[in-house]
């Protein structure tokens, strides 16, 4: 447990009284996200909109067959499209949660939601969570590039650390935060409970140092070059990350 402790740890030093304590922070603070689009060359990643998204959303995030994409999830699926509306409506305009819908650049269709949350600019966190990826997202290069778009405005905002949370059964979520270069730091057994069940929730972190690295490594992995004819990866980001 010691060695797993030690290798996480930040670095420390001892105070006048002999006691370890957290090094001294240099650091300007972070500002609150900015609604603002997030623009890339596959995506962009917009504030929620019920005029923009709300329909399209509707369809794209209900198309996979037992609603499997909401499973994790703390709301949804919803049957009809009243519903999922009013849903829009009452979280468009939150500040924490801050809701974002992913558009394919394409097409200018909704495909996909995302938003930060636990935001604490005092402290410089922020988390990306409420993913919900429609089947024409999920692993894609949309869907990388929406993740790199919105950690890379987080630390321009001046955040320290980024934070993934997943229920710990969701073994997509796992395999995905693992895969953009977050480490994984624990569990939190019996969190929370959720639709009835029990739920472990799993943490994972980037912090600020480890952007850079992480940054250049996406980018290698969205780059145009990386994809054949066909759009298939000719080098896998994990092998990219491993080798940063």
């Amino acid at each position: 447990m010691r060695a797993d402790w030690d290798a996480l740890a930040q670095p420390a030093e001892a105070n006048a009284n002999g006691q370890m304590v957290g090094m001294p922070v240099e650091w300007e603070g972070a500002r609150h996200p900015p609604r603002s689009l997030l623009a890339g060359r596959y995506c962009r990643v917009e504030p929620l909109s019920l005029g923009r998204h709300g329909a399209q959303l509707f369809d794209e995030l209900h198309r996979m067959p037992g609603g499997a994409n909401w499973t994790y999830l703390s709301h949804g699926p919803f049957f009809r499209l009243e519903d999922w509306q009013q849903w829009v409506a009452a979280n468009e305009a939150l500040d924490d949660p801050q809701f974002y819908a992913i558009v394919d650049a394409r097409d200018d269709a909704a495909i996909g939601l995302c938003s930060y949350l636990r935001i604490a600019p005092a402290d410089g966190s922020i988390e990306v969570g409420f993913l919900n990826f429609s089947p024409r997202l999920q692993r894609s290069r949309l869907a990388t590039e929406a993740m790199y778009l919105m950690m890379r405005n987080a630390f321009e905002l001046g955040y320290r650390r980024y934070e993934w949370k997943c229920d710990a059964q969701n073994a997509p979520s796992v395999q995905a935060a693992l895969r953009l270069g977050f480490t994984f730091e624990g569990l939190f057994r019996q969190a929370r409970v959720n639709k009835g069940r029990n739920r472990d929730t799993a943490w994972f972190s980037i912090l600020d140092h480890e952007w850079p690295a992480r940054r250049v490594a996406l980018e290698a992995w969205l780059h145009e070059g990386n994809f054949d004819a066909g759009g298939r990866q000719r080098t896998s980001l994990a092998r990219i990350v491993a080798a940063r």
